[in-house]
């Protein structure tokens, strides 16, 4: 199989001089990024990073994230994103259970990530994106480039079980799980989406998710910019800039999370702005009430609006609804992409009928290659050659896929998974807390933030602003609890699991 990055020398002989990145003022040409990439695939190797390294990103979009994507599978090493929202003791966790040899961020990292390295003895490369570097022990990335013009770095070889990449992902386990995404994987996705939505050079993504996630980087800007086309940048999200980014570049497709278009639905002048370049949104993580899709309709009138289902461990987009049936399915998040099979099992993995409740699971080339270093996780979540989700849904007689239920306690909160048991687990480090349960609570903004329910050690105390720092010092910020609730003890089972479905019930006082 080919090198991935293999795609930027057919693009460089087909059209050189089309643009393939862009950010505000920056555009990349396909020549330009050519370039680039083969210059950064030297430092890379002059640095030590060769074919299976582990590059961590903690970079926010930016041109430079997508370079690395291609510099970093061109030499035969795995780039693995990080998301920017962690806290530092997670990138830590994450950079060390990946035995990352290198990390590539930005000024507003650079304390955090020198802390980090000190710790870890295998983080062996520090590279830092804008600016000289700060000391002996930071490579700067423009002087490493400047030091190979004229490069050229031929792809390595790579066979279609190799890793293209590891992306971290919250379960349902007090730690991220590191998803081992292969070349083959990639592949098919790639091939699906641009069957799906008949992709070509002629498409042109606007990417206003973040990069580290598979919504921004896959869905659909990498198929993308495989078939040919490009993609428009946004360093953050911004609803009116989504709006701009449109009109300007005649943006044709977008993937955008439920709080996303919600917020583009709100700008106070969306109709002044012309949106008719859009070709498809793609959606997905929540059902779209029948309201909001007309609304979607109406502010992209030539758009379908594609609900999807997917996850990290199939680079997501499995299912996607079909512009004929976004009314008559409403709520279904669609059939499979090509060579992808969807299945509702039950308890004991036997596929039930039509319309029957069950375990949603998957099985094609898409489907990753298991957790990393984990292997008992790994044998639960693949079994006889099916993905197990964790998912309720049922499929009707038409073959559509429809979401019942989510993960067992993972909560969604604006696009991002949260595990319930990463925000237990740094409370029951409180010395004040006994016990500890994590649920979803509904935000008219966030569509869920958690919710904790506390209790405490006989004796001890502790207040709800003392516990919300505590946890604010050992978690990213979307993962603090919005709420604590303190109570005498917490419902369970006689087996003595949490009840958490009674916790979700009780309503909030006050």
């Amino acid at each position: 199989m080919h090198n991935f990055s293999s795609i930027l020398d057919h693009h460089l002989a087909q059209r050189p001089d089309a643009v393939a990145v862009t950010q505000e003022d920056r555009r990349l040409t396909v020549r330009t990024l050519h370039e680039r990439v083969n210059r950064l695939s030297a430092g890379l190797t002059e640095l030590g990073v060769g074919r299976g390294d582990v590059v961590g990103l903690l970079l926010y979009n930016r041109p430079e994230f997508l370079e690395l994507v291609y510099a970093v599978n061109r030499v035969g090493a795995v780039f693995l994103p990080l998301n920017y929202r962690l806290s530092e003791d997670e990138w830590a966790y994450i950079l060390d259970h990946s035995r990352a040899k290198a990390v590539v961020t930005e000024p507003e990292f650079l304390r955090a990530a020198d802390r980090i390295a000190e710790r870890l003895t295998g983080l062996e490369r520090r590279i830092l994106v804008d600016g000289e570097a700060p000391s002996d022990r930071w490579t700067g990335y423009e002087a490493l480039l400047e030091r190979h013009r004229g490069a050229r770095v031929e792809p390595v070889d790579v066979e279609p079980d190799d890793l293209q990449r590891l992306m971290y992902t919250s379960g349902t386990t007090s730690r991220p799980k590191g998803v081992r995404i292969t070349y083959g994987n990639l592949h098919a996705k790639n091939v699906a989406q641009i069957v799906q939505f008949g992709l070509t050079a002629a498409d042109t993504t606007l990417v206003a998710g973040p990069l580290y996630h598979v919504g921004g980087l896959d869905m659909p800007a990498l198929p993308v910019l495989y078939a040919g086309g490009g993609v428009v940048l946004q360093r953050k999200f911004d609803a009116a800039g989504v709006l701009r980014a449109i009109q300007e570049h005649r943006v044709t497709n977008a993937w955008l999370a439920p709080v996303m278009v919600n917020a583009v639905l709100e700008v106070p002048d969306r109709e002044s702005y012309d949106t008719t370049s859009m070709r498809f949104i793609v959606g997905g993580g929540e059902k779209t009430p029948e309201p909001v899709l007309r609304r979607i309709t109406n502010a992209f009138p030539n758009a379908w609006f594609a609900d999807a289902y997917g996850l990290t461990e199939t680079v997501s987009g499995d299912t996607f609804l079909d512009r004929e049936h976004a009314l008559s399915k409403l709520g279904s998040v669609g059939r499979p992409v090509p060579h992808t099979r969807v299945r509702i099992v039950d308890d004991t993995d036997q596929e039930v009928p039509a319309g029957e409740l069950g375990e949603i699971t998957l099985r094609g080339p898409k489907v990753f290659a298991g957790y990393w270093r984990d292997e008992k996780a790994t044998a639960a979540a693949l079994r006889d050659g099916w993905f197990h989700t964790g998912d309720i849904g049922h499929v009707d007689e038409d073959g559509f896929l429809f979401i019942d239920d989510r993960k067992k306690d993972m909560i969604v909160s604006g696009g991002e998974n949260i595990a319930t048991p990463e925000v237990e687990r740094v409370l029951y480090e409180h010395p004040a807390v006994l016990e500890a349960a994590v649920v979803g609570l509904t935000h008219p903004r966030w569509g869920e933030v958690p919710r904790a329910f506390v209790v405490f050690r006989p004796g001890a105390s502790a207040g709800a602003d003392e516990l919300r720092e505590f946890c604010r010092e050992r978690l990213a910020k979307f993962k603090v609890p919005a709420r604590f609730d303190l109570v005498g003890e917490l419902p369970r089972t006689p087996s003595g699991k949490v009840l958490k479905r009674t916790l979700r019930d009780i309503p909030v006082e006050g």
